[in-house]
């Protein structure tokens, strides 16, 4: 029975013994090769050179206003030695030459003391303000007396005081030194002193500011009007309604002889133009030379 039992026994925990080992072999499975393969190292590159800049060459033309003329032609000297390959020839001829010859191609850029009016609304212009340019009226050193109502101006301008006792000087004939109906400062006294009135047909004409000035300076009893940088120790400005010409009183209001100086140029502004507009316009060029040439920031103005 012993051996029965035991036969019976070991065949019993042998069959368990087995299906134990079967069952074993079903529940396991090989673990997945989780370990991913290392990226190739990226191909070494040399270091990128930068691109030289671009040389600007040229020549640039640029024609109109003589009270712009300094600040131009100071520009065009530095810029030229910035940029020897570009040639910059500045001339003057008054607001309505450089506003007509931009206008027509013959100049690549248009100064002028004014906005171009409506006979330009179709030509393409694009503006560019350079600066701010007070303007005085000026008079001979004889001449005693050191400020002009705005009316006692018109009335000169217009032809209608024609002796300086009129208005508190000496018994001396006014002498009327203009500038020729293409000046933008003559239309800038025009609108702002004489309201938009006719000047006088008599006294003399000059073609640019520099003449008006040297004009007034050799001429007893005479009166005219420049840009401030023409001002000189041969000729007197006067205050006008009693405030003389400075940066606070444009910029607070008070003193309201100044021109807005446009660039203008034939569609949008390329290559060497652009470039030399850019100088002039640069916060390098308006926050140091502007002044030190007599004008003023071109965004004075801006609030």
């Amino acid at each position: 029975m012993l051996k029965q039992f035991s036969k019976k026994g070991f065949g019993f925990v042998l069959m368990a013994i087995l299906m134990m080992g079967v069952l074993a072999a079903c529940g396991t499975t090989a673990a997945p090769d989780t370990k991913t393969p290392a990226a190739p190292a990226p191909a070494a590159t040399p270091d990128k050179k930068p691109e030289p800049a671009k040389e600007i060459s040229g020549t640039v033309t640029a024609s109109g206003s003589s009270a712009l003329l300094p600040l131009v032609k100071q520009a065009a000297t530095e810029f030229m030695e910035k940029n020897p390959k570009v040639t910059v020839n500045v001339t003057a001829g008054g607001s309505g030459t450089g506003l007509k010859n931009v206008a027509d191609g013959t100049s690549d850029i248009g100064n002028s003391d004014i906005e171009a009016g409506p006979e330009y609304k179709d030509k393409g212009l694009v503006d560019h303000v350079a600066a701010i340019a007070p303007f005085a009226l000026i008079v001979n050193k004889d001449v005693n007396i050191d400020n002009l109502t705005k009316a006692q101006a018109a009335d000169i301008f217009m032809g209608k005081i024609t002796n300086w006792k009129e208005v508190g000087g000496n018994d001396e004939k006014i002498v009327v030194v203009h500038r020729p109906d293409s000046s933008g400062s003559k239309a800038l006294v025009k609108q702002i002193v004489l309201d938009g009135k006719e000047f006088t047909k008599d006294g003399v004409t000059q073609e640019s500011s520099g003449a008006v000035a040297t004009t007034v300076g050799s001429t007893k009893g005479s009166v005219g009007y420049v840009d401030t940088p023409y001002l000189n120790d041969t000729i007197k400005a006067l205050k006008f309604e009693g405030v003389a010409f400075s940066k606070d009183t444009i910029k607070d209001g008070k003193y309201p002889l100044y021109g807005v100086e446009h660039m203008y140029t034939k569609g949008e502004a390329k290559d060497a133009v652009k470039a030399f507009l850019d100088y002039v316009t640069s916060a390098d060029f308006q926050g140091k030379r502007v002044e030190e040439l007599k004008f003023l920031p071109a965004n004075l103005l801006k609030k």
